[in-house]
């Protein structure tokens, strides 16, 4: 079918646009906030009903997008979210062709006019970087992005909760579309990479852009994620199983905060949760491909260098203790947890070798089971747990083992073995039977030791797959 005419497309976003008054861009009448959501439904009707659906206009995205940034209801944000969400699954921005048949070759498509709420490149004027944030730009430069997640951040805090607003709610809801938008142009662009090994698929995306950008500081973003992960983790954790901490209970603090901010809070919060680990997630698949890439000679000098977020991340839990255990419990992804816990363990218990900068020999049993045989000796159990302490090892181990028994699952049912399984590292019997022993050879070193919940959970998972398969 025909796609509508420039022409059409031109007339469709005069009349849409003709709905807003841009005299009143910056009121927040009822009138106002009724021509503005019947804006977002004449977009809606024109983009994804019809049969000849048609992207809407650069302009007709801007003002939608403005809609979420600064829209002062839950009405006008969630709609506004709604519709660029759906827009972007309908118009994508970024595809790869025939991404559903492995058999025929892929190509990578990128419109390059296709609107984008993030200002990004070299090429941006001062003037477009100067109206960026504001009301009359409203797009995202990387220090913007860093800025909202900072404010996330903050709101975050645990021990300082405030009773949230439409703006915080607002805020939380922006960076979850930002983050999809990120995510919808580094997916297949990281699959064209893993498929063809060309570095510029990945060096281009949005996401590289942002964490390479001059004007943003990369660590303090990444730390503003960790910050924000753990925050809202144990805040709803604590409010859906409302238990004390601290002598606070979420429960009483909610009573004095409005009904319907309460609740779009924690649906919001769940879903900034999801939103920062996705980004989280997306930043070490980064940093797995331009490693990889490094090794194979195919970054330059150009491309930067930029501390791993993993480790980022195991600094975070070595200089604050007491985030550790709200960062397992809300850190979702088994395959990364996985990879964090045993480089947190392997730098307290290993000396890597020396390295060329493009050296791909991998560290000796660099694996959780490498990790498990290294501990069960006395003298590493010994010096290690002088230096994290007895709880943190139950807590790493712990969820390192739940995300080594997913890992292990979710392989055996793609067909691979488990005996050569390598991305959790060592067969499951043989993890198991490890688990135990370090364990035992915990005891051994301190009888007064008291094995934390979590950690008998293991003992016990363990002993039952073991006790099963003899």
């Amino acid at each position: 079918m025909e796609k509508p005419s420039s022409g059409v497309r031109g007339a469709i976003e005069a009349n849409t646009l003709a709905i807003l008054d841009a005299s009143e861009a910056t009121k927040h009448t009822r009138d106002a906030d009724d021509d503005r959501i019947a804006f977002l439904e004449a977009v809606r009707a024109a983009s994804l009903l019809p049969e000849n659906k048609s992207p809407p206009t650069l302009k007709m995205c801007e003002a939608i997008f403005k809609i979420l940034r600064f829209g002062n209801s839950l009405e006008l944000i969630t709609t506004s979210c709604q519709l660029l969400n759906e827009l972007d699954l309908e118009f994508p921005r970024v595809y790869m062709t025939n991404a559903s048949d492995s058999s025929m070759p892929h190509e990578l498509v990128v419109l390059q006019e296709a609107w984008s709420p993030f200002v990004l490149g070299t090429d941006i004027s001062d003037s477009e970087r100067a109206t960026a944030n504001d009301l009359t730009g409203g797009l995202i430069d990387p220090p913007g992005f860093h800025l909202l997640l900072q404010g996330l951040a903050e709101v975050s805090d645990f021990e300082n909760f405030q009773a949230p607003d439409t703006k915080v709610l607002s805020n939380m809801l922006l960076f979850h579309y930002l983050v999809s938008v990120l995510e919808g142009d580094f997916v297949p662009r990281n699959q064209m990479y893993t498929e063809s090994m060309i570095w510029s698929f990945v060096r281009d995306s949005s996401l590289n852009t942002i964490l390479c950008s001059r004007k943003m500081n990369y660590k303090g973003l990444m730390k503003d994620c960790v910050t924000t992960l753990c925050g809202l983790g144990q805040y709803l954790a604590e409010y859906d199983n409302a238990v004390p901490y601290s002598g606070t209970s979420m429960v009483k603090q909610h009573e004095a905060i409005d009904t319907a901010l309460a609740t779009a809070f924690l649906h919001f919060g769940r879903i900034t949760c999801a939103a920062t680990l996705k980004l989280m997630v997306m930043v070490m698949e980064l940093d797995s491909s331009k490693k990889n890439a490094d090794m194979l000679g195919h970054t330059t000098r150009a491309d930067g260098v930029r501390t791993p977020l993993a480790e980022i991340i195991q600094d975070e839990l070595t200089y604050d203790k007491n985030i550790l255990s709200p960062f397992l419990q809300a850190f979702k992804d088994s395959k990364w947890k996985l990879e964090i816990i045993v480089q947190f363990f392997w730098k307290y218990i290993s000396k890597p070798s020396v390295r060329t900068r493009r050296s791909n020999v991998p560290a000796e049993d660099a694996t959780f089971s490498g990790v498990l045989k290294c501990i069960s000796n006395s003298s590493s159990a010994k010096s290690i747990t002088k230096k994290i302490g007895a709880h943190a090892i139950h807590l790493l181990l712990a969820h390192g083992f739940q995300a080594f028994l997913f890992l292990s699952t979710k392989q055996m049912g793609e067909g691979l073995p488990d005996s050569k399984e390598q991305l959790a590292g060592g067969s499951v019997e043989e993890t198991c039977k490890n688990l135990i022993s370090v364990f035992n050879c915990l005891r051994k070193l301190d009888k007064q030791l008291e094995i934390s919940s979590c950690a008998k959970e293991a003992i016990f998972v363990a002993a039952t797959i073991l006790s099963r398969r003899s």
